[in-house]
């Protein structure tokens, strides 16, 4: 379960920056597909790719990683 929220992070955050999944994995140098594994929590992302991510979105690896805390949500 930890795996998929982080997945819902890392979607959550590209939406929130303004980037389509083509355009982020652009930015990382990886494929759509890779890139939409790990949005769906089908493929774990690996620390490197933790960092990328959060380089092209501006964000610290943390508010990625908060995921496997306690998660306090707003509906929209």
């Amino acid at each position: 379960m930890e795996k998929n929220a982080i997945a819902q992070r890392i979607r959550a955050f590209r939406k929130l920056k303004g980037f389509t999944q083509n355009e982020l994995a652009d930015r990382l140098d990886v494929s759509i597909a890779i890139l939409g594994s790990i949005e769906r929590g089908t493929r774990k992302p690996d620390p490197k790719i933790i960092r990328k991510i959060s380089d092209a979105l501006g964000i610290e690896p943390e508010e990625l990683m908060a995921a496997s805390g306690s998660s306090t949500r707003h509906s929209s």
